[in-house]
């Protein structure tokens, strides 16, 4: 029988409980997500060599031959076979770590950034985070034990689809921001979110599709699968080092094999570039960090003598000639790179704070400048509590090279969710109303001063000049609610009412008091 998508999904989340209660789930999710690799390779290694073994009438120097043109090469002290039967090794830590850097070096040009960083370099398995020596050889033989469970044999020939395997990683990477907390911000934006941000952006057949901040690539991933056919590129970068990992782990197990994921930080040092210039995109999407903190100008203090390694003043890309944002809030350096990156006729979508629409000084100026550039599409309110780690509520930008008018389209959709316990959700008819509501704009079907009833607005580019600029999206929107008309005649009738008990009971309890006292 063939394994389904939720059979690995429980059986990959159950591994989780060798970790749960005793370590925090933003360490340990990066060894159980990159055992789900280690297992997935080695079961497509055996998968391929049983086929050549059949292929070539078992002649094993011929199968071995034929696996080095395979995706992967799978050293056999790399196999999670040869680190299940070693479980019970007083060195079950080192040994993995071994495995994984002998995989790497057998499969450089995949697993290793231009800088030659592996993915595997910022996690150990043979660390103190997984407890004392005995506590965590238990808990790596337990791992591998749960590995090696007949719901989890990840051979294609044992799977319903073709995308299981990439599907328990995002289920795996979504639970994991939920137990996560604040730190999960850093690593995930939900799935709906990521589904609408790329319905927003659609690319057609052929784009290149960038995520300067692609976290785990969940988001770049829904980008490229909303295009409907396979031919599109992925690129990403990702300042965190066992974020980035993940992602390239992600695009591996989604079958995107010649994805670009880039680690680094994307202001200070843009790594997608052609040449000296900034790579360009048919389609930017992004969830940056809000409002981040210290995100340009680096002072290296050397003895007492002061350099400047980056500043945004001088930034070689040009990337700030509309102006440079306040160092404490770093959204619209991120918004400038994204629109800096975008082809002819790109398109971008990002998340941003509501301070992004109505903050004024440097970052008045840097919005003016691009909506009178006609850069700015659309602006849609989310609704609160949508995203791990902050519960402020969030709006898309949505930014076109080939606008048809110089309209904007205003969306509040902040009342239109799924209440649940933890998160807010997006349901599937919330995201199609707004991107049904879009695109009818995009194709001019609505025109400016056209208003859905407390949802949406076109805006003329006057109406926002006449609003300095300013964004919010209430100026838009009409989202007042009348209160109810107050019957002043029935409110006097249930005060009188409630008068006449109170003198019930205030007789009522004198009387008890009087028997009390005699």
């Amino acid at each position: 029988m063939k394994i389904s998508q939720k059979d690995i999904n429980d059986a990959v989340w159950k591994a989780c409980d060798t970790f749960r209660g005793s370590i925090d789930p933003s360490v340990y999710k990066d060894y159980v997500l990159t055992m789900l690799f280690l297992k997935y390779l080695s079961d497509v290694h055996d998968d391929k060599m049983e086929g050549y073994l059949e292929k070539y009438k078992g002649d094993a120097e011929r199968a071995k031959r034929a696996m080095q043109h395979e995706r992967f090469v799978v050293p056999e002290q790399s196999h999670f076979k040869f680190l299940y039967d070693s479980r019970n090794e007083a060195n079950i830590g080192e040994l993995i770590n071994i495995a994984l850097t002998d995989l790497e070096e057998a499969n450089r040009e995949k697993l290793f950034s231009e800088d030659g960083a592996g993915i595997f370099q910022n996690i150990d398995f043979n660390t103190s985070k997984l407890g004392e020596p005995k506590d965590k050889n238990t808990r790596l033989k337990n791992l591998l034990l749960d590995f090696n469970k007949e719901a989890l044999d990840l051979r294609p020939s044992h799977l319903e689809g073709s995308d299981i395997i990439g599907g328990a990683y995002e289920y795996l990477i979504s639970n994991f921001a939920s137990d996560a907390g604040k730190k999960a911000g850093e690593f995930y934006t939900p799935s709906e979110v990521s589904t609408l941000l790329a319905k927003l952006t659609q690319s057609k057949p052929g784009s290149r599709i960038c995520d300067p901040t692609c976290g785990s690539g969940s988001l770049l991933i829904k980008a490229g699968q909303e295009v409907g056919s396979d031919n599109f590129s992925l690129f990403g970068q990702e300042a965190n080092g066992s974020t980035w990992a993940l992602a390239v782990m992600n695009m591996f197990l989604h079958g995107f094999d010649n994805a670009t994921i880039r680690w680094g930080d994307t202001i200070r040092n843009p790594k997608l570039k052609e040449g000296d210039a900034l790579m360009k995109f048919d389609t930017v999407v992004a969830n940056p960090p809000f409002s981040l903190d210290k995100w340009g100008k680096v002072e290296d203090k050397d003895g007492e003598k002061n350099t400047v390694s980056y500043d945004p003043e001088t930034d070689k890309y040009n990337r700030f000639w509309r102006g440079v944002p306040p160092k404490s809030k770093g959204d619209w350096a991120f918004i400038s790179h994204m629109i800096e990156t975008l082809n002819e006729h790109g398109k971008a979508g990002v998340v941003v704070p509501h301070g992004v629409l109505f903050r004024g000084s440097s970052e008045g100026k840097i919005r003016q400048k691009t909506i009178e550039e006609n850069l700015l599409e659309a602006v849609i309110g989310l609704p609160a509590n949508l995203f791990f780690g902050t519960g402020i509520p969030a709006a898309i930008l949505v930014f076109n090279k080939q606008k048809n008018s110089n309209n904007v389209l205003f969306i509040d959709a902040s009342k239109r969710y799924e209440s649940a316990k933890n998160q807010n959700k997006l349901r599937e008819q919330d995201i199609n109303d707004i991107v049904n509501t879009y695109n009818q704009f995009a194709q001019g079907k609505l025109k400016p001063g056209v208003a859905e009833d407390k949802y949406s607005y076109v805006a003329t580019f006057d109406e926002i000049t006449e609003n300095d600029f300013n964004l919010n999206i209430p100026r838009y929107v009409d989202t007042f609610e009348a209160e109810a008309e107050v019957d002043i005649a029935a409110v006097q009738q249930e005060i009188y009412k409630l008068e006449d008990e109170l003198k019930t009971v205030q007789t009522e309890m004198d009387k008890y008091l009087k028997q009390l006292m005699n």
